[in-house]
């Protein structure tokens, strides 16, 4: 297949994580200091030949609030052909959490790489896993939040540096099924956006957690892989496993996987396609429901990029678009970020496939000239930082000891009503017999 050049690409996107810097909110729940680094050092191999942990090269284990580490992460990342990062955007019904980087970005207007968001509207909770048990920041969709949440998207999408397809901002969500009411929101910001002069919004929902339906049931104008973890099961490859370690994990090949994707047939409306580096969230689950994608090489993962650079025109009218999870999801093992093992070989791979060539070494800066001037106010914000997390921690605390108090009075009176249930059932039953002997 032949390289594909820069004039006739697609776009390629890679998602973006935020969370490599402390914030109050995880210094309460996990410990003072707590990062995405902590996880991912904390992984052990689960069977011979398991790589793990995943530890960084060229950048290191780096802090998202030094803006050196922005800087050198989007040279790195436009010089391989990487046209822009996908942010993951927390929004908890008005509350933002690990926002520092992107509000920096924004506010400095460096580094000049484009960008786009991704709400990330899933629950925060202690098993690292979205669900209902254990929840330390919980979702909510008023209509209040969404107000709140529509104007701060509008002054987003404003920024000259954010993603346009065919000229209107891209906004991705993350889960559209726990939208009470996806239509109407995205009804909403449709009208806010074209209202504030900065475009009818290009909506993109993943296809996550079981919703891998038409994006326009949702308003939505596209849909998108999110692939791993999300397309396991419904493109067959749940029953696909590699007899290594504890058979509670889930070990793939990753040449299967590669293959079974390529041979998937496009459906009828527009869907990007997703492509990965990798995929291993032991650093997050290594207890026994691990999923790990093994065997990957930058070899096969170029392979894969190819292929979908290559049909991304004749699957997605207008602008194409190929995603790539992802730049930096360390504690997931799906990053193009240079580690020991590897070094830059993914970067390398993703520049032959997307820009036909690996760039010169003149092109790869080692002091990024793009930085934004220095913040005037680092001792306040140590000293309010402090604050935050006592009070984050005590917030916490009482959160948790209430959810438990419920979880105690509830059980019991539940178990109470099944017995009372039981019993009318009994007594309807025997009082029908004596109504009506025959």
């Amino acid at each position: 297949m032949p390289p594909v050049t820069p004039s006739e690409r697609p776009l390629v996107l890679a998602y973006y994580l935020p969370q490599y810097h402390p914030v109050p909110e995880n210094d309460a729940w996990w410990g003072r200091g707590f990062t995405e680094w902590t996880n991912v050092v904390q992984a052990r191999p689960l069977f011979e030949g398991h790589y793990q942990p995943h530890v960084p090269g060229d950048l290191g284990f780096y802090d998202l609030r030094l803006p050196e580490v922005r800087a050198r992460q989007a040279h790195l990342a436009q010089a391989h052909g990487i046209d822009g990062f996908v942010y993951y955007h927390y929004w908890f019904g008005g509350r933002r959490i690990l926002d520092r980087p992107f509000d920096e970005v924004r506010r400095s207007g460096h580094p000049s790489m484009p960008f786009a968001l991704c709400w990330a509207n899933e629950n925060w909770t202690r098993t690292w896993d979205a669900g209902e048990q254990e929840i330390l920041l919980e979702q909510s969709y008023g209509p209040a939040e969404r107000a709140a949440h529509v104007e701060y998207l509008v002054d987003a999408f404003a920024d000259e540096r954010y993603l346009r397809v065919d000229g209107r901002p891209l906004f991705a969500i993350y889960r559209i099924g726990s939208l009470p009411d996806a239509e109407g929101f995205v009804v909403a910001l449709r009208k806010a956006t074209i209202t504030a002069g900065v475009g009818d919004p290009w909506v993109v929902k993943f296809d996550t957690h079981g919703n891998f339906d038409d994006p326009a049931t949702t308003g939505c104008d596209a849909a998108a892989q999110f692939f791993p973890p999300h397309g396991i099961v419904e493109v067959g490859l749940e029953h696909v496993r590699l007899p290594l370690g504890d058979p509670a994990n889930r070990v793939l090949p990753y040449d299967t996987m590669v293959d079974v994707l390529l041979r998937q047939p496009a459906p009828d409306w527009t869907r990007y396609e997703c492509v990965a580096p990798g995929w291993d969230n032991t650093p997050r689950r290594g207890d026994g429901r691990s999923m790990v994608v093994h065997g990957s090489t930058p070899e096969a993962y170029e392979l894969w990029l190819r292929h979908a650079l290559e049909r991304a025109p004749r699957r997605t009218p207008g602008q194409p678009i190929v995603f790539i999870n992802a730049w930096n999801e360390w504690a997931e093992g799906a990053h193009l970020e240079p580690d020991l093992q590897w070094g830059d070989a993914y970067l390398r791979a993703t520049a032959r496939a997307a820009l036909g060539a690996e760039p010169a070494a003149s092109e790869l800066p080692a002091a990024p000239a793009d930085l934004p001037p220095t913040a005037p106010f680092e001792e306040l914000y140590a000293e309010l930082y402090d604050r935050f997390v006592a009070l984050q921690r005590q917030l916490s605390a009482v959160d948790l000891a209430a959810q438990r108090r419920l979880e105690h009075t509830v059980g019991p009176l539940e178990a109470q009503l099944r017995e009372q249930q039981e019993l009318a059932a009994r007594l309807a039953e025997r009082l029908s017999r004596r109504l009506d002997p025959d």
